[in-house]
């Protein structure tokens, strides 16, 4: 019988931790090979852990909304294989997460789980602290000098600052408490985990008591309703995405009768051919990378002073999930593909979305984003951007409408199938001459559709 560690895997470059949302597995259970065992959460995708051996769970080592570092033992199997325990293979931890109280950690060479209830954070104010660029963002856009971040105790490992302590130093602060201290070895007046900590970024024109007092009162005939995770994440990302960027949203409109004509006529043939449903997004997809390779200012992204402008076009498609919560995969490197490539990652990444498929790194590196609002009807939208993208297209439900046409012999009246695009821009960077530009240079490439156009 030997013993095997089932780790938290590594699931991208950017990614140093993972929130468990639910055991299928518990001690004393059966497991077959590549089994989910785990159900776990990144700020990205939520995600299954399948089991590395066929056999019984001997023990596992964290709870339901642990928090637990890349390369942490989460549980241990025990398999029909006669080979020797896995006693002699360290476990890696990251050094950027945030540590839960009261939890194994990490094992030592026995395997035995390391306490984390005598841990004492460092206060390390040397200026060589190592900070999360989640961090580094929120005091960017808060305004908190790297003097302060420095003299910010932190309840992460070896005292680094987490997320919780930065938001909860930004509170403080707006509510006139800059010096009080966000850190202690035992935390005695927790938040509840259901307060949504985008809370003191909404309400700071309150103290944090008063506000907590506020939430907890409603009058008339209610319901209730506590935010899911993921819900809780986008709200966190939209309002930081409106706090950083200084949104800009410009209108137009374009005639797609011969791209509406082109699809409707090879749909069937292109399906057949290639076992693939041809949608509008990618034709969407095609003309904008186009427009990009005229216009790389849109492609990019603002790290202070500077303007990042990025080679690799990624784009990001916002897509709508069961549960009503959005999520944006990203097609990389999606100037390389040509249609029946892009047909393949539009429907693949949509297929994984909406059945709890996708990977961390499906949903990282984005340059440009599009979405689709005229999927659910709505004609046109004002898209927030997508940080630390400066730059979001919204395409509108295609319309059959009257409309005048200039020709030759003269104006005439003709029924089109007519749709708006909207872009939302960053303007830090983008101003209105060149994000209208932009826009209408993609209503013309889908207007220059031709209908002539070989599979």
């Amino acid at each position: 019988m030997a013993l095997v560690d089932l780790v938290m895997p590594k699931m991208g470059e950017s990614i140093t931790e993972a929130t468990i949302l639910k055991w299928f597995k518990h001690p004393g259970e059966t497991v077959k090979m590549d089994e989910a065992v785990l159900e776990i959460a990144t700020d990205k995708v939520d995600s299954e852990v399948p089991s590395i051996a066929e056999g019984v769970i001997e023990e596992t080592f964290f709870n339901v909304n642990d928090v637990v570092p890349v390369g942490t033992v989460l549980a241990r199997i025990r398999s029909g294989a006669a080979e020797p325990a896995t006693t002699n293979t360290p476990v890696v931890t990251s050094p950027a997460v945030e540590v839960s109280e009261n939890r194994p950690l990490a094992t030592d060479m026995n395997h035995k789980p390391v306490s984390t209830e005598t841990y004492t954070p460092s206060s390390s104010q040397n200026g060589s602290r190592f900070y999360s660029p989640l961090v580094l963002n929120i005091a960017t856009s808060e305004g908190v000098s790297l003097s302060e971040l420095e003299s910010l105790p932190g309840t992460g490992i070896e005292g680094r600052v987490t997320k919780k302590d930065i938001l909860q130093y930004v509170a403080n602060k707006k509510a006139g408490k800059a010096g009080s201290s966000t850190a202690t070895s035992t935390v005695t007046n927790k938040v509840p985990e259901t307060t949504p900590t985008i809370l003191p970024q909404v309400q700071t024109a309150q103290p944090v008591q008063e506000t907590e007092r506020h939430i907890q009162t409603y009058s008339g005939n209610v319901e209730i309703i506590e935010l899911d995770r993921m819900r809780k994440l986008i709200s966190d990302h939209m309002i930081r995405s409106k706090q950083t960027s200084a949104h800009v949203t410009s209108f137009t409109e374009c005639d797609v009768t011969h791209m509406v004509m082109w699809r409707e006529k090879v749909k069937k043939e292109f399906e057949k051919q290639e076992g693939e449903k041809l949608t509008f997004t990618p034709l969407f997809i095609e003309a904008i990378i186009r427009c990009i390779k005229k216009y790389p200012w849109l492609n990019s992204s603002v790290d202070g002073d500077k303007l990042i402008v990025k080679k690799d076009i990624n784009i990001g498609m916002a897509t709508a999930l069961p549960s009503g919560n959005l999520i944006v995969p990203v097609i990389r490197n999606a100037d390389q593909l040509n249609l029946v490539g892009l047909t393949k990652q539009v429907n693949g990444l949509s297929h994984a979305a909406r059945n709890n498929r996708l990977r961390p790194d499906d949903t990282q590196g984005g340059t440009f984003t599009l979405t689709n609002v005229g999927t659910f009807g709505s004609l046109m939208g004002t898209p927030i951007i997508n940080q630390p993208q400066v730059a979001i297209l919204a395409t509108g439900a295609i319309k059959k409408r009257p409309v005048v046409i200039e020709t030759d012999q003269g104006d005439s009246i003709a029924i089109r199938h007519m749709m708006y695009l909207s872009l939302s821009y960053d303007h830090r960077i983008i101003d209105g001459a060149l994000g209208s530009t932009f826009l209408n240079a993609v209503a013309k490439e889908l207007e220059n559709f031709s209908v002539d156009r070989a599979l």
